[in-house]
Parts: C-alpha cells; structure tokens; sequence
C-alpha cells in the first residue's frame, strides 16, 4: 500500500479550479513580449488596485515580521462604519472564497447535500465535494441564469447550504429584488442561504439592496470580495457578512492569521476610497457598450452581463481561445462550465478592449 491510497475519497474525486493563464506563462509559450500580452480572463480590475490601497501596501512592508491582527479589529470596525452594520456580522477571509469553504467545514458531510444553479462558480461544487456533500445542480433558464423557483424546489430534507450569485459569474447575470424576495420568503430556518456577491460594487444595473435582508429572520450570508472592484486580487482578501451567531460560528472553523498584514491594511485605506469604486464603475458600464456594440454588427450571440466581463458564444471556445492566445490576448475558455461553444472576457483598458475585439475580428474571420 502507498500512501496515495489513503487518501481522502472526497479529495481523489475533485477536479482543482483552473484558473486563466497568467501572462508570463503565455508569453513563455507563444514567444511573445510579456509587455504586448493582455489579460482579460481572470475578471481582474481593469483600472489597477486603488491608490489608497497601494500607499497603505508600501507603508506597511517595515512591519513584515509582525503577524497581522487575528480578529481583523481595525477593518472589521471600518466595515462596519461603512454598511451601518455591528462589527462582529463581519468575517475576514483569504478571499471570499475562503469563506465560502469554512460554510462547508461548520455544516456539510456525507449525510448533507448542496443546492446551486447550472454554469454557476465551480467553487460551489468544489466545496461540496470537498465535504463529501451531493451536489444539486438546478438547470439553468435559457439565457443560462438562475431559476430562482427551480432553486428553491430542488431543496431536500438534507439540505444545509443553497448558493446563489449576483452578479453570477461566469455568465454575468442577475435576478432582480422582486424575484429575490419571492425566492426567500417562508425561508426553511435549517437551510443557510449564502448570496454571493463578488461583484457587488460594480454590479451594473442591480437593484437588490441586500444587507437590508440581514434583518429578516432567514439564515443568510453575504459574501464580497476586494478582488474585483478594489482591485487587490493579488492579496487575497474577502468578507462575509451575517448575523453576530452565524458569524461566531464560522470564525471556529477559520485558521489562525488567515489573512496577511498588507491585505488589512490595504483593504483598510481600499473602503475609503469610493472614488476609485466609482471610476471603475464608469470604466466598465463604457466597456459592456463597446462589447456589446461589436457583438450587435457581426450578430454574435452573447449573453448581457451585469459585471466586468461577459460571456460570448464562438463556436469552438478552446479554438478560439487558443487561436487569441496566438495574438497576445487571453481569455477564459469555457468547457470546464459544460459551455465549451463559449468564451468569457473581462473588460480591460480601452487599448485592451480594442486590441480584444481586433482580434476576434481576425480569429472569426468576420471582415474580408
């Protein structure tokens, strides 16, 4: 017997999340100038991380040989202040995806099962498998959006967790407040709801004012991120919002220091800098137009979006994406969400906008 063979059963029986190739890589591959090379796979902050955040980030490298604040006083308070919420309806994570696996480490097993929509985030699944939990995948409508009335059908005696996100990546759709509140109502008390909101602050034309949901008597957790629209995807920093008891109990199962010194600290100076929010969301309303534009004049079918990327239909995806990879532009193929004729592009800078759609026009051979 070796000891590969002892493994965990659910371990052996996970694919590992694929993230987009990053640009060194590529270049390495495709013998091109990183410099050249534009990113638009990973829904990364097309306009940097903010300012504030980076100053704080510098600041802090003479106190590198300090562990950072355990419980996260200082932006836990910040966060606070900011939502008009009490400090301890806060977790800090190592992304929102840390918190997302510390659901599954306080309420799945083998006796427990997970409800989550079709070609919604993979996490989902990961989590599930991870704690020997079924997954129940609903099937999606057919824009490939959340049926939130299928969801909540599909909960069984043994469920513990339904995920739901909006904006959902990868396909950038959204359910309104009106669908959200039919969806939640008579709520089962034994059935944690967790919303996930990667791309709240950037959400575009979203309606759902979620934290006011906290105060229903429905357990319900709030995930967000400063990846995406704070653009700190680089130190891995998340936060889930709750009640004080839910809270209290998921901070059980979180590790000790499990976020860095410089991830509070710049996540810290990153709330107050809401200019930055709201020049990004500027940026990327401007860039879903210019996409949606060129999508219009060659009738590419491609699915509306309501965050910083959007999900278009190609044909052969991996073709695509591999054929753009040739021409320094990389994107997300998407087979690995069984939508393998599609491909999902973040919205970059202008230049990279355009240096995206030139590219597409030569790779689909679109103008003669």
């Amino acid at each position: 017997m070796a000891l590969r063979d002892f493994v965990n059963p659910n371990i052996v029986s996970l694919t590992p999340y694929q993230p987009g190739l990053p640009i060194e890589e590529v270049a390495r591959e495709q013998g091109l100038d990183p410099g050249e090379i534009c990113k638009l796979a990973s829904n990364e902050s097309a306009l940097g991380a903010s300012p504030k955040a980076i100053e704080a980030y510098l600041a802090c490298a003479t106190e590198l040989h300090m562990y950072p604040d355990g419980g996260a006083w200082e932006i836990r308070h910040k966060l606070a202040e900011f939502y008009d919420l009490n400090p301890d309806q806060f977790i800090l994570g190592c992304g929102s995806n840390e918190i997302l696996e510390l659901v599954g480490h306080c309420f799945l097993n083998e006796t427990s099962s997970v409800v989550y929509s079709q070609y919604s985030f993979v996490v989902y699944q990961l989590v599930a498998k991870l704690f020997g939990a079924k997954g129940i995948e609903v099937p999606a409508t057919d824009g490939l959006g959340h049926d939130l009335a299928a969801i909540r059908a599909a909960i069984q005696d043994d469920t513990r967790i339904v995920f739901v996100c909006t904006p959902n990546n990868p396909t950038g759709t959204m359910f309104s407040a009106k669908e959200f509140e039919a969806f939640i109502e008579n709520w089962p008390q034994d059935v944690l709801l967790v919303l996930d909101e990667a791309y709240a602050e950037i959400a575009l034309g979203s309606d759902i004012k979620s934290l006011q949901y906290l105060s229903h008597e429905i357990p319900l957790l709030i995930t967000r991120t400063f990846s995406k629209a704070y653009g700190l995807a680089g130190l891995r920093l998340g936060y889930g919002i709750s009640s004080p008891a839910l809270i209290e109990t998921l901070s059980r199962a979180r590790q000790p220091f499990n976020v860095t010194l410089p991830a509070l600290k710049a996540g810290l100076a990153a709330i107050e800098d809401q200019n930055f929010i709201h020049r990004s969301q500027d940026h990327y309303s401007k860039s879903c137009a210019v996409f949606e534009k060129f999508f219009k004049k060659y009738d590419i079918p491609y699915i509306p979006s309501g965050a910083n990327f959007i999900l278009v239909q190609t044909g052969n995806g991996q073709a695509v994406f591999e054929a753009l990879m040739e021409k320094g532009v990389i994107v997300r193929p998407m087979a690995t969400y069984k939508l393998p004729e599609h491909i999902r592009i973040s919205y970059g800078t202008d230049k990279e906008n355009q240096k995206a759609i030139d590219a597409l026009i030569q790779v689909l051979s679109l103008e003669s």
